[in-house]
């Protein structure tokens, strides 16, 4: 058993697992951001440039309730909800559109720290040595 708790320590821990994991919660976090994001201010523009309409609530109905002998439901109506489906739609859109403008900023940030102006290169082996004969030449003379 001891051995095992070991073995899934270094697996926990290694890089790749901890970056993951956050990763995953910052997507998440990320998420409710894209999701309040398109229902408290995209969804409501888009509802009072179309006169009002709220997507989240459109919807046809399939098939009406169908009623039990005593009065009580006995059957659910079916209700088709496109609202919903286009603002999942919406979501993907912005989220990919989100995803995108970050990725491209890292790319942009990274090519930028590639194209930084290098340290300057000292001398070079041959260079040194080169100096250094021609000092010991120099002493060798006085």
């Amino acid at each position: 058993m001891g051995k095992f708790l070991t073995e899934f320590k270094e697996f926990a821990m290694k890089g790749n697992v901890v970056d993951m994991a956050i990763g995953v919660i910052i997507g998440g976090a990320f998420g409710k951001i894209v999701s309040s994001l398109v229902n408290d201010v995209i969804m409501p523009v888009i509802g009072v440039i179309t006169g009002g309409v709220s997507f989240s609530e459109n919807k046809v109905m399939l098939r009406d309730a169908v009623l039990g002998p005593d009065g009580q439901v006995a059957k659910d109506a079916v209700w088709l909800s496109w609202g919903m489906f286009v603002q999942t739609i919406v979501d993907f859109l912005i989220i990919a559109f989100c995803i995108f403008m970050a990725i491209r900023f890292m790319n942009k940030f990274k090519k930028k720290a590639e194209e930084a102006p290098a340290a300057p290169a000292g001398p070079t082996q041959e260079e040194l040595l080169t100096e250094i004969r021609d000092l010991l030449k120099d002493q060798a003379k006085k």
